[in-house]
């Protein structure tokens, strides 16, 4: 997967309205009474910029930091990123990445490691386990088939299906974040990390 150029046209992007600058405002403007909503959207652009800003340290933009050992996690005032790579590195890649997923790269904001793939991975294959195991008969070889075949199934789909989660349940294009200050932190299970701290712009 290409985190540097557009994805081509799928399925799902010809049912899906192409992302706007002002959907997220408009969403507060006419529904904002809903509590945690802003909270929501916000947490849901802060993702995307989590993940653009993996991708850019992944991509040999910054030749310090281990691609492998590099994570994040997201909340709705900033993301912690961790892995070793330098302030100065983590600086430029953020902003690096927020200039190139407002601008057209989407495909940005969609990470294979993402833990919403462990999720959905997850969940079909317990149901696909489920399902064939209710149309099965009971046998134990004929059961073992059958959680087989889910398995496989499910392994097959997750890719497809917790990217189209990801881009559009879990993450939103950042157009309404601006960059506060990057720290050097402790998370509250006490591993070092860079947060990222962001304030919601109209």
């Amino acid at each position: 997967m290409s985190a540097t150029t557009n994805a081509s046209p799928d399925f799902w992007s010809t049912l899906f309205p192409t992302p706007q600058p002002t959907q997220d405002t408009e969403l507060i403007r006419q529904i904002g009474f809903i509590p945690g909503l802003k909270d929501l959207l916000m947490l849901r652009q802060v993702h995307a910029l989590e993940h653009a800003t993996v991708w850019i340290l992944s991509n040999g933009a910054t030749p310090s930091s281990d691609s492998d050992a590099l994570g994040g996690l997201s909340t709705d005032r900033g993301f912690y990123l961790y892995g070793q790579a330098k302030t100065a590195d983590v600086s430029r890649a953020v902003s690096r990445a927020l200039r190139r997923i407002t601008q057209g790269e989407w495909n940005l904001a969609v990470h294979p490691r993402c833990g919403t793939n462990v999720s959905v991975g997850m969940l079909l294959t317990a149901g696909l386990t489920l399902g064939v195991s209710a149309l099965l008969p009971r046998g134990p070889i004929e059961q073992i088939l059958g959680l087989g075949v889910a398995a496989t199934t499910a392994a097959q789909l997750t890719p497809e299906l917790g990217g189209f989660v990801q881009q559009y349940v879990t993450t939103a294009i950042p157009f309404n974040l601006t960059v506060q200050d990057i720290s050097v932190v402790q998370d509250c299970w006490g591993r070092p990390a860079h947060f990222v701290r962001v304030q919601w712009i109209e």
